[in-house]
């Protein structure tokens, strides 16, 4: 299926062209019958000669009310340009077309209306003057339909002109994601809470569970119509009508975006590559306040040029816009720009949520969008990753838009060509994450760069620890337990457990160190149950000790020789094994020792799960 959008002047006949060829009156309020004019959106369908069903979306036509018109045309097929025969191109003409090309809506159709009030020399001079504005635009050179939908005059050939077209545009991908511009809400008695817009990138179905994307909140599909008729599921392309449950009509607003939960965020900030239609009034300056309309969706903005002054008329370049109201926005899609009182022009999304640029004319910025922009999906998919990687598969299809069955093809691929390193199956592993070959480099290097410092700092140490690594690499552990991984397999760090170092680090001690760790030790064994504290050995000696496993440090200032140790260990265990219980005084017999050594001993067997307390007792676990 497929939408129609018209645009035109104000009072040029589009909604009665509507009506002539629907025979629905796309006027829904009072006062635009009132006043014959059209204020806000209108909504109709029909069947073509060839059997094909459409969907048709009138716009209103004055300059007053443009940001309806806006709401209007940003996910239509074909865009139906609407001329007075009696008046020709006038300035809605021109802005209403300047619109449909910044949106490239290439799909293209001009209708001359109200033939019956002239001549055919008339509109001859009209079709002549509709070429020359349409020069330079994307409806150059569409067919030009003569109209009277008073009279029914080239009705027919109006028909089968949009049958034509149609025939060779390409439905709606469905991409899995599917997005539902949201122009109309609306509650109905015994049904509750409706929405309308038309469905892209994906499908829906009843009962499935949707997502508000600019407030988060969730809701059910409790029903689906299409033109009035009841549908179980839809594909991309369509005009919807959306029963939803859990919500209320004061929980959505026009500009909300329904979709499916966990892939779609707001962003107050995105690149793109920005194009001033042909006669902008004013040139645009750098960090100049803008409207920004998305879809049905519109916001205060202030673009930030990136490789100009300023813009004037026709001239295009690379910004970054930064929103007033964040909006869910995708790779890939247009928006328009306006001031107060013009359209100042607009362009596509190259990267829906990029970090913040804070040095303008910088190369490799402007390269870096020109990839995100031209690139192939390969070159894309690698961009994103060495500026956000790690990134796992619902991201890279995020911000590429790319379906996540090509995402994962294509990472398969770069994988093998070594442009990309995957940690974990991105075919069907949730949870596997990738970086770029230049990005997992620098996370390399910077692993290696911080244990040299480390190891240098505390040369006595056995590794730095292991969540102070992920901390400096600020990963979450289930990142960083994937990421240290490939680092063990490469043989970049050792994984100790505990903590991690570089292969080639070494304890060394000095003769000066090994006799204070051999006194320390002798002072020790003296009496092992029952350990003097009177020799000191420093803290980094002592670490060493219990690295080499030579002590055992059960509680702080309670520290056995390792022999010792295990002797107190299995002897409590047997004398368990017999009797079934131990007391801290029946310890302190056994070894001949103090509360002071005993207590903090069991406790130690309890934190190994050893031992278990009951009351003033322990059992074995």
């Amino acid at each position: 299926m497929y939408v129609i959008g018209t645009a035109g002047h104000v009072d040029h006949g589009k909604s009665t062209l509507v009506k002539a060829l629907t025979d629905i009156d796309p006027d829904r309020f009072p006062e635009e019958k009132a006043r014959e004019m059209t204020i806000d959106l209108g909504f109709a369908w029909m069947t073509l000669p060839s059997g094909r069903e459409v969907s048709i979306v009138d716009v209103p036509g004055h300059e007053r009310f443009i940001k309806n018109m806006l709401a209007g045309v940003g996910a239509i097929d074909l865009a139906l340009l609407i001329v007075a025969a009696d008046e020709s191109v006038m300035p809605q003409t021109r802005e209403h077309l300047a619109i449909l090309d910044i949106l490239q809506i290439t799909r293209g159709l001009v209708v001359i209306t109200k033939t019956d009030l002239v001549d055919e020399e008339m509109v001859e001079l009209v079709k002549e003057d509709i070429q020359d504005t349409l020069q330079g635009t994307s409806f150059a050179g569409c067919p030009m339909v003569p109209v009277s939908a008073y009279t029914s005059d080239g009705m027919p050939e109006l028909k089968a002109a949009i049958d034509t077209i149609l025939d060779k545009t390409d439905s709606r991908k469905d991409l899995g994601r599917p997005r539902l511009p949201i122009d109309r809400c609306f509650t109905i008695s015994g049904f509750g809470t409706v929405v309308t817009g038309t469905l892209i990138d994906g499908t829906l179905t009843v009962g499935q569970e949707v997502e508000l994307a600019g407030s988060g909140q969730n809701a059910r599909v409790r029903g689906l119509q299409s033109h009035k008729n009841k549908v179980d599921a839809t594909d991309p392309g369509v005009r919807l009508a959306v029963n939803l449950s859990g919500l209320s009509k004061n929980d959505v607003e026009r500009g909300e975006i329904l979709t499916i939960p966990g892939w779609l965020k707001s962003t107050y900030r995105l690149d793109a590559r920005i194009r001033m239609v042909k006669n902008a009034p004013n040139p645009l300056k750098h960090n100049q306040g803008v409207t920004f309309h998305l879809f049905t969706s519109e916001s205060p903005a202030r673009v930030r040029l990136l490789d100009a002054e300023r813009l004037t008329a026709g001239e295009e370049g690379w910004v970054q816009i930064l929103l007033t109201d964040p909006l869910p926005v995708v790779k890939g899609d247009f928006f328009v720009i306006r001031s107060a009182e013009d359209t100042l022009g607009g362009g596509q999304i190259v990267d829906p949520n990029p970090r913040r640029r804070y040095r303008r004319f910088d190369d490799d910025v402007i390269e870096r969008m020109m990839t995100m922009d031209q690139g192939t999906g390969g070159d894309i998919i690698v961009s994103i990753a060495e500026q956000w990687g790690p990134c796992d598969m619902i991201t890279l299809s995020q911000r590429s838009n790319l379906p996540r069955e090509e995402v994962s093809d294509r990472v398969r691929q770069l994988t093998e060509e070594k442009e990309i390193i995957s940690l974990g199956d991105v075919s069907s592993d949730s949870d596997a994450v990738v970086y770029s070959s230049q990005g997992w480099a620098v996370l390399k290097s910077k692993v290696a760069s911080a244990l040299r410092l480390y190891h240098t700092q505390y040369p006595l140490r056995q590794g730095a620890p292991a969540q102070e690594i992920r901390s400096r690499l600020d990963l979450s552990q289930p990142v960083y337990q994937r990421v240290l991984a490939r680092l063990v397999e490469e043989q970049i760090v050792v994984d100790d457990r505990q903590s991690v170092r570089l292969p080639e680090h070494e304890i060394t001690l000095t003769p000066k160190m090994e006799e204070e760790a051999s006194a320390y030790l002798d002072s020790l064994q003296k009496d092992p149950y029952s350990p003097s504290s009177n020799v000191k050995v420093s803290p980094e000696l002592l670490g060493v000790l219990i690295d080499q496993g030579k002590v055992v440090r059960v509680a702080d200032g309670v520290i056995f020789d390792a022999a010792a140790y295990k002797a107190m260990t299995n002897r409590i265990i047997e004398h368990l094994e017999i009797e079934g219980n131990i007391t801290v005084a029946e310890a302190r017999t056994i070894f001949d020792s103090s509360r002071k050594y005993i207590l903090p001993l069991l406790e130690h067997l309890d934190q190994l799960q050893i031992t278990r307390r009951n009351g003033d007792e322990r059992v074995l676990r």
